[in-house]
């Protein structure tokens, strides 16, 4: 049982290890995810504590911050809806305002995609990612006309990123649901 001192984090119930106290490994998985992130947002401050598993899925990310084959409207579009699905509440908060801000979604449809309401989008293919994204969550199987649509709007490369997409936003959102990070959360500043 965790004594009273141990029951909260720096970052949810995660307790940071200040970058000059770090053992040397997880020193360098956090200066790797800094040299492709440009920081260590969110579930990277926790991902740190096991260096060579962080070494190895920072890359994930960071494609999709620079070479994904979706627009960050598409991204943001699947990212809302794993976050929503999996009740994760600081990357919710968090992409919420990306949605808005960096992927120009209206602000009623990422409302909608959080709240698990229907929404339709004007642009046909962020109305097929949206669709192939809440038929692979719901769980349902991908019809072949949905299928066909896909790869005749996004190719095999789209599928392919949506699907790891939908993959590494649960384990974001696994991960910060697991230590119980708050909407709100900061963490050390470091």
């Amino acid at each position: 049982m965790m004594s009273g001192s141990d029951d909260f984090g720096t970052f949810g119930r995660y307790v940071e290890t200040p970058v000059a106290q770090m053992p040397d490994d997880m020193r360098d998985a956090y200066e790797f995810t800094l040299g492709l992130r440009g920081l260590v947002p969110g579930p990277h401050k926790i991902w740190v504590s096991n260096p060579t598993l962080s070494k190895t899925i920072v890359p994930t990310g960071a494609y999709y911050q620079t070479e994904s084959t979706l627009t960050k409207a598409e991204i943001e579009i699947v990212t809302n809806l794993i976050n929503a699905k999996w009740h994760a509440a600081y990357s919710t908060y968090e992409h919420e305002g990306i949605a808005e801000d960096a992927g120009g979604l209206d602000s009623r449809k990422v409302e909608a995609l959080i709240g698990g309401l229907p929404t339709f989008f004007d642009d046909d293919r962020q109305q097929l990612v949206y669709e192939l994204t809440t038929t692979l969550i719901a769980p349902r199987i991908v019809p072949v006309g949905l299928y066909k649509r896909a790869r005749s709007l996004i190719g095999d490369a789209g599928i392919v990123d949506v699907t790891v997409l939908i993959g590494w936003f649960t384990a974001v959102s696994m991960t910060l649901a697991a230590y119980d990070v708050p909407a709100d959360a900061t963490g050390l500043d470091q």
